[in-house]
Parts: structure tokens; sequence; C-alpha cells
């Protein structure tokens, strides 16, 4: 595949604050070195903040909020993964509603991770076939999707992978996906979504388990944003 195989192209990356770092920075990357025009577009302006797991990580730069973008710009939509990212964006009509106009204009979509939450709360997962982070496997089986357990799964104009641990080949798949290519035949989709896993990823527990302890001032900052919101909601109501 040529190594500008992007030029030309322009692919929204919709993501908020707490998305998985290197599943955003990554793809990007590969995106713009193959060529592509990549836009960051989020809830908010300035500069969104990315985790590691759940440690604070970098940030990157907001190029456009949802009100000031429209997916007719776009010829393709990245979402990526991250615990908080994802369920930020489902609540937002205004992303459902994007994302839904990437699909039905047929454009290419890739997600990966807990990405696909945001596809379940945009209703475009009926009788799709895909894969995610395992933890949400039955919510995606629930919205009407076929889930199976591979590093990377293509249905028509949707690519998925379950996370960090396959970047290489989603990295290569929406490459193809982003360029036109078509999705090579396969010997059929299964008809039933491949079991929940009995056990959590050992490697998640493992890392879970080592993460340093917040610093106090972290602790301090999270408490007085939160005392912040609370008042403000009491003042709502009143």
């Amino acid at each position: 595949m040529a190594k500008k195989s992007l030029k030309g192209r322009r692919i929204a990356c919709l993501a908020a604050d707490g998305f998985e770092k290197v599943e955003l920075t990554v793809s990007v990357k590969a995106l713009r070195s193959a060529g592509a025009e990549v836009d960051i577009v989020s809830l908010r302006h300035g500069r969104i903040r990315g985790v590691n797991v759940h440690e604070p990580a970098g940030r990157v730069k907001v190029d456009a909020t949802l009100d000031e973008v429209e997916a007719s710009r776009y010829d393709g939509l990245l979402l990526p993964g991250g615990l908080i990212n994802p369920d930020l964006l489902r609540q937002s009509a205004a992303a459902r509603e994007f994302v839904r106009a990437f699909d039905q204009a047929k454009k290419p979509i890739a997600s990966i991770c807990h990405g696909p939450w945001v596809l379940a709360s945009a209703e475009l997962l009926q009788g799709r076939t895909l894969t995610s982070w395992p933890g949400i496997r039955d919510d995606l089986v629930n919205a009407g999707a076929t889930w199976l357990d591979e590093e990377v799964v293509r249905d028509a104009n949707l690519v998925t992978s379950r996370g960090p641990q396959d970047l290489g080949p989603f990295v290569q798949a929406i490459t193809a996906l982003f360029s036109g290519v078509q999705a090579r035949p396969r010997d059929g989709y299964a008809l039933k979504s491949a079991p929940q896993r009995d056990e959590p990823p050992a490697a998640m527990i493992e890392t879970m388990r080592w993460m340093p302890r917040p610093s106090l001032r972290t602790a301090v900052a999270l408490g007085a944003v939160a005392l912040g919101l609370y008042a403000a909601s009491r003042r709502r109501a009143a």
C-alpha cells in the first residue's frame, strides 16, 4: 500500500476527555503519515485530557466542536476508546447524530476498545458484526450486534478492534478502510456471538494493582471540582 494512500482524505476523530491516549495518538499519527488530514472533534474547545487506563495522561488540542462541523465535510470517522471518553460522548445528542450521519452516508467508521459504546447509543448496531473491549461485549450484543473475540473485525463500512493490544492490526485495517480498499470476503460471519470471557484480562488486573496512588494535589483538585458541581446543581434546583 502506498505510503500516502490517504492523501486528500479528511478524517474526523471524535473524542472527549478521558480518551485512551495511545489509541488516539497512534491511530491519528498513522493516518496523518498516510497523508490524511485529521481533525480532533469534541464536546468543548481547548485541550482534552487523555488517560493511560485511569491515570491522567497528555492532552490533545481540539480542532472543532460538534456544533461547528458536519459529517458531510469528512470522508471517515475514528472513535478511540477509554472508559470516560465514550461514556461522555454517548450521552451527547449531538455526538450520536454526528456518528449516525456517517453511517447513513455509508462512510467508513473505525472504533476501538470502548468506542463502540457510542455506536450502540447511536442505534447503529442492529445486525452488525464487530468486536470491542471484551468487557462491553454484552452491551453490544444487547444492542443487536454479533460480537467476535478477534483482533480486527470488518463489516462493510465498519472496522473495530478490542483494545491497545491490537493497535498494529487496527492501524493497518483503518488505513485500508479510509483509503477505500474493499473488504476481503471471509468465510461467513458467525451466527452467534463469541461467549463472554470467564475472567478479566490478567494484564489489566496487574496494571491496576501497580498503578501509583494519586497525589494529594490531585485528590484536593478533584474534590474541589465535585463540590463546585454540587453547588451549581443546588443553585439550579433552587
